[in-house]
């Protein structure tokens, strides 16, 4: 399948959106104005000593991510950063002082824990355009229903072509395809602890394989609520799940190919990955 932008081909191929959401744990908010390379791997925007701070944390942090965040039409001046923690049971949102170096901070513990919901929408146009176009209209859609510190556009979450991408912290709650005539609705049912399966990519707390067996039970027997489903494990075979009542589900989960297309922009079309999952 050739011609139009990567969210479109994988949108009109019905490439399936479940178990494509990033694993990570560990979020790096760093808010950084103006345009941001290709690759933000390394925080090239900082001077070094920052970045060593940043290299430091990612390599003590296994399931760690960077993100730049910007706000559009914020004035220059004391950046943001936030430090999340997004796993099942344990979350967190720590807000370092605007002022501080990184490099004379600790990133494992520094910083004030703060009561937030934050809301990240990709708009990483150097990364891929669909990003830009798409998470630009849902920013735009979302801007007047949330707060200054709860809504950034955000680097390149993963997942081009699922634009446009939604990351909400510290649920870890990833939704993709959003449109901005939906994204208020599906923003209000998710920032509630509603699902919307629709959208739902996954939990970004589990590996790709437990968020398909995730959004299997949660298929099967209507659990909407996050809190209502607890990844027990996987042990290669099984992946377990209990729900709110007490009930274990045990999930087979297998890979396949799924339609081939590209992964994002300006790439050949390849098979691309698809995990499918079945009552043990």
């Amino acid at each position: 399948m050739t011609g139009g932008r990567c969210a479109e081909i994988s949108e009109a191929a019905g490439e399936p959106l479940g178990a494509t959401a990033t694993t990570a744990r560990s979020w790096l908010l760093i808010e950084s104005v103006g345009t941001w390379p290709r690759d933000v791997s390394d925080a090239p925007t900082l001077d070094e000593p920052d970045r060593a701070a940043v290299r430091a944390w990612l390599e003590s942090t296994p399931t760690g991510r960077l993100l730049y965040i910007r706000r559009p039409g914020r004035r220059r001046g004391s950046r943001a950063v936030f430090v999340v923690r997004a796993a099942e049971r344990q979350t967190e949102v720590r807000r370092l002082d605007a002022h501080a170096s990184l490099a004379e901070v600790d990133l494992a513990r520094d910083g004030e824990v703060v009561d937030a919901q934050l809301v990240l929408v990709c708009g990483h146009g150097s990364r891929d355009a669909c990003c830009a176009l798409r998470g630009t209209a849902v920013y735009g859609a979302l801007e007047s229903r949330l707060g200054e510190d709860e809504l950034w556009l955000s680097s390149h979450q993963g997942g081009h072509r699922f634009a446009a991408n939604v990351l909400l912290l510290p649920q870890g709650i990833q939704l993709g395809r959003v449109a901005p005539t939906r994204a208020g609705t599906l923003l209000d049912a998710a920032l509630a602890g509603t699902i919307d399966l629709t959208h739902y990519r996954g939990r970004t707390a589990y590996t790709q394989r437990e968020q398909a067996g995730e959004r299997l039970v949660r298929e099967a027997n209507g659990i909407l609520e996050l809190a209502d489903l607890r990844l027990i494990g996987d042990d290669g075979e099984f992946v377990r799940f209990v729900d709110v009542s007490g009930v274990e589900h045990r999930v087979v989960v297998d890979e396949c190919d799924g339609p081939t297309l590209p992964a994002s922009c300006g790439v050949p079309p390849a098979p691309q990955k698809v995990l499918t999952a079945r009552a043990a």
